[in-house]
Parts: C-alpha cells; structure tokens; sequence
C-alpha cells in the first residue's frame, strides 16, 4: 500500500544522504524511482541532489506552482517507478503537498518526503505544516547540538558567525550560514 512519507530534521542531520541511500536501495533491486528537489536550491548543481558527504544524484526539479500530481503522473507514463522521493520538502507549498498527496492515493505510487522542520525563527515551513497534517507516516532523523543533546532548532549566521534573528524565511545555505542547536542553545542564541 502506498504511502506518503515525511522524514524531517534540522539542518545537518543527513536527510539527503537517506534519500540517496533509499534510492540506491531500489536501485540495486532493479527499481526505477523518480527523484525530485526545489529548483532553486542548486548547492549541489543544477537538478542534482547532493550531501555533505559527498554523495549525490541527477533529479527532476520542482518550482513554485508546478503540479507535482501531473509531474508525477507523466514520469508513470514513461514507465515503472517504485517511490518518488521529494529533497527539499519544506519548500513545497500547502497545495503541492496534497497533490503528492494525491498521487500517492490515485496513482498508488509511495512518496518519500524529506525536509526541515522549523526555520531559523522556530517557525514551520508551509511544506512541513502540509506534511507534518498529511503524512501517512513521519519519522524524525535526528541530529546533535555541540552539547550532545538532540538538536530540533537552527540559527541562521551572517558571515562574521553573529546569529541572525531577522530576514526572509528562506535563504539557501550550508554550515556556512546555519548551526542546528537544541531548544535551549537555540533560545540563548537567539534571546528567545
């Protein structure tokens, strides 16, 4: 039975190189699967999904107000998929989310999601509420702060290492610009 799946963290936790090993999981057992990720986060290149360690795999791209269920629904029409897998997922807006919704109940496919939970202000991403409501099934991939504690915040940091409290709600960066924190260091960080 199909299911759409969301796998959510902070930064630094490992979600891409989860994706990319599920994948390659199909992969080696002769699966097709269909990757996916925010057209505009181009860290790893241009329609490629990349990790920290050094892994990474050519994808599609999803852009704001594109129908993900039609996308979905065209790759199907070229031939077997097993999973889509979703990178990014917080960038996805509330009605993308009911469309992979959509195509997991219509078109029977599963649909692997994986995405920030929380920005740098403690706010949800419009994607991650969708999910966090929608999701069959949701799994946290955890990661520490510098105290050992599981770490479920982020600070965004300007170039000189000072926290930032203030600015858009996306802004596309590595370790360079944010740290994942526990809620404690998150709110000493930012003054909260």
């Amino acid at each position: 039975m199909a299911k759409l799946y969301f796998h959510y963290s902070t930064m630094n936790a490992g979600k891409s190189t989860l994706l990319l090993q599920a994948s390659y999981n199909y992969h080696e057992r002769g699966m097709q699967t269909y990757l996916i990720t925010a057209q505009f986060d181009n860290r790893a290149g241009k329609a490629r999904i990349g990790s920290r360690i050094g892994i990474g795999a050519d994808a599609d791209t999803f852009a704001k107000g594109e129908d993900l269920f039609q996308k979905i629904e065209a790759r199907l029409a070229e031939g077997p998929c097993t999973c889509v897998f979703i990178d990014e997922a917080q960038f996805l807006s509330r009605e993308q989310v009911w469309q992979l919704a959509r195509a997991v109940d219509d078109l029977r496919v599963p649909v692997m999601c994986y995405g920030l939970r929380v920005d740098f202000q403690g706010n949800l991403f419009p994607g991650s509420a969708a999910l966090l409501a929608l999701a069959d099934e949701m799994r946290e991939v955890r990661t520490i702060c510098h105290c050992g504690k599981k770490a479920t915040m982020v600070v965004r940091q300007d170039d000189q290492g000072r926290v930032l409290t203030d600015g858009d709600q996306v802004q596309i960066g590595g370790n360079e610009t944010y740290v994942s924190l526990c809620r404690r260091h998150w709110r000493e960080a930012t003054g909260g």
